[in-house]
Formats: C-alpha cells, structure tokens, sequence
C-alpha cells in the first residue's frame, strides 16, 4: 500500500520509527517530514501530505504531533480529507470501518510508540463497511 507519514518535531521520533516499520511490512512510504526534531510549523508538511492522498499519489496518510489534534484540524480542511484522531484500537477500527478515514493523526505526547505503531497497524488493516456508512460519509464534504 502507498501510505504517507507526516507531522511536527513533538512526532519526528515516532514518524522515523513507523517509517521503518511499515516499509519493512512491505508498504511504499512517501515522508513529508520533518527531517528533523528542530521545531516546525506542521501546516508545511500537513498540506503536502493531505494533497498527496486527495490527487490519489498516496492511499492513506498517518499524521503525529503532540496532542494529534493541530494536524487533524489542518488536514481535515481539504475537501476528501477525513483524518481521524486515534489513542485507542476501538477508534482506529471505527475511524476506517464506519468513516472511511483514509488519515489516522497519532498524539505523541499521549501513548507510548509501540501503541501508536499498533494502531497504525490496525489502521491500515482495517477496511470500510460502506452499506449505511456510505451515506453519512458521502455527506461529510461542505
């Protein structure tokens, strides 16, 4: 699967870890940074990032920061976008089977990374139900 990874400096450890971990998974990884722990501005890397998977260059997008939220409300402004903030499987499974998320946003400073990587993991297995929740997600856009 082609998956993007992104956020700011408080997810830079967490970014590098899951990118390693997916590509060994077998995933084709695109980073849209950080490069470093060095404190950014993450609306720079969350845009790229949510075009990337609105133009189809990417299937679906993980996003961290230190709360998850600042990348979740900046990604979730483009239409087609439906980032997802997760800190438990229950709502990573959820966000993929009843509202088609295709970003999940981890809070870094929030769970520990072996948790965060299984959710990503949850995440990316997880499928849409479609049926009923088709409805409501075709509603989602303004």
């Amino acid at each position: 699967m082609k998956i993007a990874i992104g956020g700011d400096h408080a997810g830079f450890q967490y970014k590098e870890r899951l990118t390693q971990h997916l590509k060994s998974a077998g995933h084709d990884i695109s980073d849209f940074g950080p490069a470093s722990d060095g404190s950014v501005d993450y609306p720079d890397h969350v845009h790229p990032l949510a075009d990337s998977i609105t133009s189809n260059e990417n299937e679906l997008g993980i996003l961290i920061c230190g709360s998850g939220n600042g990348v979740a409300m900046t990604a979730n402004k483009h239409q087609g976008i439906r980032a997802a903030l997760c800190w438990t499987s229950e709502l990573s499974a959820l966000a993929r089977q009843h509202n088609n998320a295709n970003i999940i946003c981890i809070p870094a400073r929030f769970i520990a990374y072996e948790y965060a990587e299984s959710l990503v993991d949850l995440f990316v297995l997880t499928e849409f139900e479609g049926g009923r929740h088709q409805n409501r997600v075709d509603k989602i856009n303004c």
